[in-house]
């Protein structure tokens, strides 16, 4: 038996059959500095809500699957220390053993699955490494992205990520990569990016009909859908450059690997830009938020019939 914790407010959903929308809980607990985090993660729900679904925030908490968090529970969350950062390999276990963890991409795929939602905001996906040719890094996003059916909106992969090799391992695993308005793979902190989106879908509406299609065709896997950052928030890709490669190399110097990377790479990134990033970073993700409700209303518009 899987011990599974619904919020109130998506209890509700769920039993008058509403959109949801699944939102991680990493960028809580890894993501920012308190209140900040619990800030963000408030105003990121309530997007949510403004654009008619109601959200599900994924967590651990000492051993049992939240979906959904209490305003409560999410304000402990963002004051807790050493909580784990849990994924596919190790959800199960933390679950097990009574743990608490805030879960990354894969992992909070992996729930929403559980819980019957199938559209998800975040900031951007993981993927492919910079130097993974030698090191193998590469995030368990994508192999998430290729076997469960959950349509996941982001702005892309991390700017820190070889974004080429991540595009080619999406497309080797057959996983539907979608630019929302554009024809250009939108670069995180940047709006475009010299990459061609191998889809572009101009509508909610047609990213929920492709989503659905899928299902009907029996079809492993969800949809990334790319959603560019708003062009009053974005970092342009030339300013960034410099500054990733100065992140890389400190991180290369001091032997940084593993999951330690990221959360490295975005905090040099933090200090570096002087806050700039963290300020992009909190106005894609509730830009993706809002997206993520819309196609939600759209899918459960598909359902209803």
């Amino acid at each position: 038996m899987i011990p599974i914790q619904y919020s109130a407010e998506v209890a509700k959903a769920r039993s008058e059959g509403l959109p949801v929308v699944a939102l991680e809980s990493t960028i809580i607990t890894h993501g920012m500095p308190y209140p900040q985090n619990v800030e963000t993660a408030t105003l990121v729900e309530q997007d949510v809500r403004d654009a008619g679904a109601t959200p599900a925030t994924m967590a651990v908490i000492e051993g049992t699957l939240h979906v959904g968090l209490e305003p409560e529970t999410l304000q402990t969350l963002g004051q807790a220390k050493s909580v784990a950062k849990v994924s596919r390999a190790d959800i199960a276990a933390c679950i097990a053993t009574g743990g608490t963890g805030a879960t990354t991409v894969a992992a909070t795929m992996i729930a929403a699955r559980m819980a019957g939602i199938e559209i998800f905001a975040t900031g951007g996906i993981g993927g492919v490494h910079k130097g993974a040719e030698t090191s193998f890094d590469i995030s368990a996003d994508l192999l998430e992205l290729a076997q469960t059916c959950v349509s996941v909106v982001a702005a892309g992969a991390k700017a820190i990520l070889d974004v080429p090799k991540t595009l080619e391992v999406l497309e080797t695993q057959g996983v539907p990569v979608i630019a929302y308005g554009q024809d250009a793979f939108p670069a995180f902190w940047s709006a475009h990016s010299d990459l061609k989106a191998p889809l572009r879908m101009d509508s909610p509406a047609q990213i929920a009909r492709a989503h659905a299609m899928r299902q009907a065709m029996d079809l492993p896997g969800g949809q990334l859908i790319a959603n560019p950052i708003p062009a009053d928030a974005e970092i342009p890709a030339e300013a960034l450059a410099p500054v990733i490669t100065q992140a890389q190399a400190e991180a290369d110097q001091q032997g940084i690997a593993g999951k330690e990377v990221t959360p490295f790479l975005l905090q040099r990134i933090f200090e570096l830009t002087e806050g700039r990033s963290l300020k992009a970073n909190i106005a894609l993700v509730r830009n993706n938020a809002r997206l993520a409700a819309e196609i939600a209303r759209e899918l459960n518009a598909i359902k209803r019939g």
